[in-house]
């Protein structure tokens, strides 16, 4: 919507609170804010992480991703199994709210339970302030789903985020407000810094090593260090600590990525050895193979990460003494989840989405970058730099044309099939091997129980 030149804009961040466990607590009839309930797989036994904590657990200090058997046993709560088809659904529901009231070109959806809205050009139209809008939405999904939203109102969309993350949670209505003078007045000096947007722990560390441990000591301290120690992320880190943020939703409406890639991962619900592991990239190799196939699509690269479970001495090693930081990037390890992680990247002669040729590479790419001995916790797999059939690419003078027409047509019939019949409709030899789990991720949805 077009605005007035000179008027100051004004973003705002709606975040649904505990999301998950929300939409459960209201599908039983339930109050999200006083109920005690998280959302966990209890199957998959009680070192599950639970998706979502309510309000109320959290208030008596269950932090949120915990695992089932971190909260205290004497707490009585419900566990919800996830159904995340409800939770897309229940999403969907709140975007067409938020269709009510603006345009989808100044609507920026963050996540499953998050959304950017530009309303500068529309508070003339509705008589109103940014704050009276912000919270006439927010009551609106209160009264149409039954789910507590918390708003943050900013004069960019890094205020708004801060405004949300960090000044609403500390407010009795949930709504936080800040332009760039509040900002330094009220958040100069608040920590921990891990609580603004973009800094993690791996920059607090490098923070402190400078002697910098809130926004304001990072705003006024001298530029050159920070640039030797963070590069060009150096920009963005200063830009910050002053409240400002040049990128505006027209920025991100307009933005075209350079690349594109399909990308599958999982967490292995028990480690695998060196050949299980190759069966579910077999696996993950012929989905994304199929998904080239269905949109008409190949590709030219084909990336493989995996992941192996760091040993107590292993992690002692690398995250103590001065030497932690360059130790776990010099060997892949990540911190959050204490693994090491080797990846590599094995080119296709041609572009394609043939999965005889995907699986052919992945054969000598999984035994360049996997360990034998190790067990692996983790996979991920990409094709990259994807782009439509038939844009020029070479063809392959080595590849059999009658063999390639073959395949393709028992891929598109057996993606036909399971359009049709569901995933599991049509599965291969391997998917009924005792280590695969393409048949128990086909009835998922990100990794958990669709509920469907």
């Amino acid at each position: 919507m077009a605005v007035a030149s000179g008027r100051q804009r004004q973003y705002l961040v709606i975040d649904l609170k505990s999301f998950y466990a929300s939409v459960e607590c209201v599908a039983r009839d339930l109050d999200p804010m006083t109920t005690d309930l998280v959302v966990a797989d209890a199957t998959r036994t009680r070192k599950t992480i639970c998706l979502a904590v309510s309000p109320s657990l959290k208030a008596k200090g269950v932090r949120n991703r915990c695992r089932l058997f971190e909260i205290p046993e004497s707490f009585e709560y419900v566990i919800a199994p996830p159904r995340m088809a409800l939770y897309i659904e229940r999403s969907a529901d709140i975007y067409s709210i938020y269709l009510r009231y603006l345009s989808p070109d100044d609507i920026h959806v963050y996540s499953i339970d998050e959304a950017f809205l530009d309303v500068t050009g529309y508070l003339d139209l509705y008589g109103c302030t940014a704050r009276e809008l912000g919270e006439k939405i927010r009551q609106d999904i209160v009264d149409t789903t039954g789910i507590p939203a918390t708003c943050g109102l900013g004069t960019n969309l890094y205020l708004a985020k801060v405004a949300l993350d960090i000044t609403a949670k500390h407010s009795d209505d949930f709504f936080g407000v800040l332009d760039e003078q509040t900002y330094r007045d009220t958040l100069w000096t608040h920590t921990p810094i891990t609580d603004f947007w973009r800094v993690g722990e791996g920059t607090r560390r490098r923070l402190a090593s400078l002697g910098i441990h809130t926004m304001g000591q990072l705003a006024v301290y001298p530029q050159d260090p920070i640039y030797r120690l963070f590069g060009v992320d150096a920009e963005i880190l200063i830009d910050h600590a002053w409240g400002r943020e040049p990128v505006t939703m027209a920025d991100i409406k307009a933005y075209k990525a350079h690349g594109k890639s399909l990308t599958t991962a999982q967490v292995l619900g028990c480690d695998r050895d060196f050949e299980g592991g190759f069966t579910i990239a077999k696996e993950m190799a012929d989905d994304l193979a199929l998904q080239l196939v269905e949109r008409g699509l190949v590709a030219r690269s084909l990336t493989l990460g995996v992941g192996y479970r760091a040993s107590v001495e292993e992690r002692a090693a690398l995250f103590s003494g001065p030497a932690a930081e360059g130790r776990a990037g010099e060997h892949g390890v990540r911190a959050r989840w204490g693994e090491f992680m080797d990846s590599g990247t094995a080119r296709f002669s041609v572009p394609t989405n043939s999965r005889a040729a995907i699986l052919d590479d992945l054969k000598a790419l999984y035994a360049r970058v996997a360990t034998r001995g190790r067990p692996i916790h983790r996979l991920m797999m990409s094709v990259n730099d994807v782009e439509p059939e038939g844009s020029g690419q070479q063809l392959d003078l080595f590849q059999d044309p009658v063999a390639l027409a073959r395949e393709r047509r028992r891929q598109e019939a057996v993606s036909a099939v399971k359009r049709k019949f569901g995933k599991n409709a049509l599965l291969k030899g391997i998917d009924l091997l005792p280590e695969a789990t393409q048949r128990e991720r086909n009835s998922q949805i990100g990794g958990h129980r669709s509920g469907a």
